[in-house]
């Protein structure tokens, strides 16, 4: 289905008329008033920078300086009007001026600290600002105030433990390493996990795109977004909340406000950091001085060999470099924000790094009081050199070629021929060399992205408000790589070139009306309207070449050529309706309905529907609360439930609903064959159906908050990929048969023990438990290929459980041995003896989800100038697959030290090698608790600023982790961004222990 580009143009001709009216026919009569003051902090004083100022149904607005100043030239008529004062953190606070004769008015304004945050504003799909008080579902805020020191290079990586409900997780301590979110579980099996990003109204390609086989490991392009230029993110988990947002939102919506320009003279904010990364914990590895002679159990000779650390060659300490500056300033008319960055950081893999330039610009004009136009601009290009590390595909690469390396083999080139020897057992298949890898490699990937975006907001009469909203994203992301000829790899010892190249376009056009009005004392009503036409296209280039030339290492110069392409064209229209209806201002009912059409859908299921319902009840503005004792201790207490549902459609490709037939040439004649997949008509987007109950709790004047939530998430329509018989002439079919549920709650709470003057303790704790499960599988389990075949989803449990061989057990639950006394594999049956036969026996060994997640951070400022932040996180009872110490320990490879106990004598000799086959052995706990972020930051006040300021901090990530496992790393997760293969660890690069020196100054 092709949706026309009229819809777009009429949107926009229709919105350029309209305001251009409003803008002609504004009130004549006004008179110039200045608005100015300071807003501060009540307990202590200090000045708030970055709080929102704005008078209500009126595009006129600021934000406070890094003084806490702000500033209003405005032309309006004399009357009574409202402000409000809003920063995250604190409780908004309404102000109400009465503009007269006096030209001049000033303010001071003292906002109190809300550590509940239930009157935190938020924007939801409606790009209408609401209290979170109205709400019935649970949103989270996150402000850049809370990342600042977190020493994370991409905004997913800052965010870990901030959010309660959010499993994210690092698979990669590569330096662009891809970084997993998950909102309450997983929503599907065969389609993207991540949640829906927007940044200012855009909406962005997150994909995890593998130009490159390095092992599972894939950028994530969130990883363009620059941290600094962040002000805000909100966090939208469940499908009531994501409901108006339709057929992308069932993993949730993840909004992203940048900073803008305050009126005022240009204030100008430079940083510089310099970073070190190191590895964390490194593997123990074998330093037995002895071999064996052979693999005969009987025979137990050995040879003197010398032993080598591998891995003291292969990891480094990484330096790193990161800047920015920003100058924002403006007047009451316009007003902007343009800021640069680079980063340049070297990855704890010799020879790997990642670098980031961007420049960024945001204007913002009011035309009079009732028109703001609105223009972004983001351009970034990032490179990154890169080493294979991983064996999910192909076997060459540093960490591959270690661990499958027999250490006592001298991995140093010849001094003469510079020819590296192969490490790897002359009886079983090489393996590279893994300096020869980090020496002879060149792999490397270059990504150069805009993205950009117009909107217009008009406030035509009191109460109406309407946003239309424009935005672009192109990104190219392109991969290179190259081995040269004769080198130690299984399969490329003729060379290897590989480039390969995707550009994705994307584009949203979105027309959002919303109509506030107070119908009588006790009745608001809140009315929302919107309208979306999206556009995704993308193109993908895909050229290897092997057996090459003896120089260069370009296609053209290999002899066998291998090229494919492919292109993808999307397209989307959507609409909403949305009521709320406020009762005495502590009820509030909301109802809305999304409508959906997208291309990828078939002709039988074009149009989607996704209903939203929710309630929200203060309890405690009732009078007996306010007039009771209960008071003095529960100072707020809201209820809220909500219903509703949203779609995934990322499983389905553009052209899935089609059979599209393969060229093919017979005899020199044009062809076409059957496609391996048939297409179905009736394909449609995976459907989730969520309900949530919690409630949010204030103690002691707001001094400590809770909130707690529940929520039952069923998905049907899951898709899967169906073997069809080969007599219908096709292999598979893609079709909506399986069904999941993700059942679970959150608690989020925050506290400040300690609010003095000269000293604060602020707390925040998360706790999340979630449960999933997946039914309605063909055949009953499905293997995924990025966990070798051992990775599954099975009907009845979760997701990406662990479905492999296990140890044949006696009654008593010990080990059933062999004569040799070597442990077996389970299978079909038992012989006279007592002993296992048949074929081998498969059942779920693991499960790599965890039980909960946690977290606790706490933050002490001493003065105002001294500030010290701790951030621990925990994940109780994921189980990892530890297939990187199961090829260690083996005894044709041995380079571990659980090898040693075979060589001393210590366990039967072929002990290693009956554990190869029984897949249990290798499932380990990956519980644990990370100190995740610290940080401490003394802020200076030198004359030569003026009246600006020096920040000075020191800050650490992943310093240590308390955990059982004996892999690098419990999070990491070598088939990187996938749904289905999760806790997945095979010679990962492991998460570095990083620490950041930064220099922040404002003037």
């Amino acid at each position: 289905m092709v949706i026309s580009f009229k819809f777009k143009q009429v949107c926009f001709v229709c919105v350029i008329l309209f305001c251009s009216w409003v803008y002609a026919g504004q009130v004549l009569g006004q008179t110039r008033y200045v608005i100015k003051g300071i807003v501060k902090d009540r307990l202590d004083q200090t000045p708030l920078s970055g709080v929102s100022v704005k008078i209500d149904n009126t595009v006129i607005g600021t934000v406070t300086n890094v003084r806490g100043e702000f500033e209003l030239n405005v032309s309006l008529v004399p009357a009574s009007y409202t402000i409000r004062y809003a920063l995250i953190g604190y409780a908004a606070y309404v102000d109400k001026v009465q503009l007269g004769s006096e030209a001049t008015i000033n303010r001071e304004i003292l906002l109190r600290e809300d550590v509940s945050r239930m009157d935190e504003v938020v924007v939801t799909g409606t790009a209408v600002a609401t209290s979170k008080r109205e709400l019935g579902n649970a949103i989270s805020s996150v402000n850049a105030r809370d990342f600042e020191n977190s020493a994370a290079t991409s905004i997913d990586q800052a965010l870990s433990g901030k959010i309660s409900g959010a499993q994210i997780t690092q698979n990669s301590g590569n330096p662009a390493g891809g970084i997993s979110v998950r909102l309450r579980g997983t929503s599907t099996v065969v389609g993207s996990g991540d949640p829906l990003y927007i940044v200012d109204g855009v909406i962005i390609n997150n994909n995890s795109t593998e130009l490159l086989d390095l092992g599972g490991y894939a950028q994530n392009r969130l990883v363009d977004i620059n941290p600094n230029d962040v002000e805000r993110i909100e966090i939208i988990k469940g499908a009531a909340a994501a409901a108006i947002y339709g057929s992308r939102a069932s993993n949730g919506v993840v909004q992203i406000f940048t900073k803008k320009g305050k009126e005022g003279k240009p204030v100008i904010t430079f940083s510089t950091q310099l970073r070190t990364n190191t590895v964390r914990k490194t593997l123990p590895y074998n330093t037995y001085p002895y071999i064996f002679d052979n693999t005969a159990a009987d025979d137990l000779s050995q040879t003197a060999v010398e032993r080598y650390d591998f891995q003291s060659d292969i990891f480094r300490t990484g330096l790193g470099t990161e800047s920015n500056v920003s100058v924002a300033g403006g007047t009451a008319q316009t007003q902007y924000y343009f800021s640069g960055s680079y980063m340049g950081n070297q990855g704890i893999i010799d020879q790997t790094n990642f670098k980031r330039g961007g420049v960024r610009l945001r204007i913002d004009q009011n035309l009079g009081n009732k028109i703001k136009v609105g223009i972004g601009a983001n351009y970034v290009l990032s490179t990154s050199a890169e080493i294979p590390n991983g064996g999910m595909e192909e076997a060459y690469g540093a960490l591959t070629g270690f661990i499958f390396s027999n250490n006592f083999v001298n991995p140093y080139p010849d001094p003469v021929t510079e020819i590296y020897p192969s490490t790897a057992p002359s009886s079983v298949v090489r393996r590279t060399n893994p300096l020869e890898a980090i020496n002879r490699f060149d792999f490397g990937q270059r990504t150069g992205r805009f993205i950009g975006n117009f909107n217009i907001q008009a406030t035509p009469v009191e109460g109406l408000s309407i946003n239309y909203v424009l935005g672009y994203d192109n990104a190219t992301q392109i991969g290179t790589g190259y081995i040269p000829v004769g080198n130690t790899t299984p399969t490329y010892d003729g060379g290897y070139s590989r480039r390969a190249d995707q550009t994705t376009y994307l584009l949203n056009n979105d027309l959002n009306i919303a109509y506030e009005k107070q119908v009588n004392g006790w009745l608001k009503s809140s009315t929302g309207l919107g309208a979306t036409y999206q556009v995704e296209k993308i193109y993908s280039t895909n050229l290897t070449a092997t057996q090459l030339g003896l120089i260069g290492q370009t296609i053209d110069n290999g002899a066998t050529i291998v090229a494919s392409e492919n292109r993808s064209d999307i397209n989307i229209f959507g609409a909403f309706v949305q009521q709320t209806f406020g009762i005495r201002d502590k009820l509030f009912v909301t109802g809305a309905l999304r409508y959906d059409e997208s291309s990828v859908f078939g002709s039988e299921d074009r149009a989607q529907f996704y209903p939203k319902a929710s309630v929200s009840y203060s309890l405690s503005d009732e009078a007996f609360w306010q007039n009771g004792s209960v008071l003095n201790v529960v100072s707020n207490f809201k209820v809220r439930a909500s219903y509703g549902q949203a779609g995934n459609m990322s499983a389905i490709g553009a052209y899935a609903r089609l059979s599209n037939y393969d060229p093919v040439s017979f005899s020199g004649q044009p062809g076409v064959v059957s496609p391996s997949l048939l297409g179905n008509l009736g394909i449609k987007p995976e459907r989730q159906t969520e309900m949530e109950f919690g409630t949010d709790i204030g103690f002691f004047n707001d001094r400590l908050g809770l909130e707690f939530t529940y929520y039952n998430k069923d998905v049907k329509d899951l898709l899967f990929s169906v073997n069809l018989p080969p007599t219908s002439g096709y292999g598979s079919q893609l079709q909506n048969i399986g069904t999941m549920t993700n059942k679970g709650f959150e608690l989020l709470l925050r506290g400040a023990p300690v609010q003095k003057e000269n000293f604060t303790w602020n707390a925040t704790a998360t706790f999340s438990k979630n449960k999933n499960e997946v039914n309605d599988i063909p055949g009953g389990m499905l293997a995924f290929s990025g966990g070798f075949g051992q990775v599954a989803a099975v009907n009845g449990y979760p997701l990406g459980t662990f479905y492999s061989t296990y140890f044949a057990r006696n009654e008593d639950g010990s080990l059933l041995l062999n004569a040799a006394g070597l442990p077996q594999t389970e299978q079909a049956g038992r012989n006279a003896d007592g002993q296992p036969t048949g074929g081998n026996l498969s059942k779920v060994i693991g499960d790599p989800n965890p039980a909960w997640i946690a977290s606790l951070i706490n933050e002490f400022n001493v003065g105002k100038n001294l500030s010290f932040r701790a951030q621990l996180d925990a994940s109780y009872g994921g189980d990892v697959f530890n297939f990187t110490r199961r090829v260690g320990e083996r005894n044709l490879y041995g380079g571990l030290e659980g090898y040693e106990a075979e060589l001393r004598g210590e366990v039967p000799k072929g002990t290693s090698a009956a554990l190869w086959s029984i897949f249990e052995n290798w499932i380990e706990d990956g519980s644990y608790v990370k100190l995740r972020e610290v940080s401490v930051s003394y802020t200076l006040r030198p004359k030569f600023l003026g009246t600006g300021n020096m920040r000075l901090s020191l800050a650490g990530r992943n310093l240590f982790s308390i955990d059982d496992y004996s892999g690098y790393d419990p999070e990491i997760n070598a088939a990187g961004q996938s749904n289905g293969v999760r806790g997945f660890d095979f010679v990962e690069v492991p998460i570095p222990r990083t620490f950041v020196l930064g220099v922040n100054m404002t003037f």
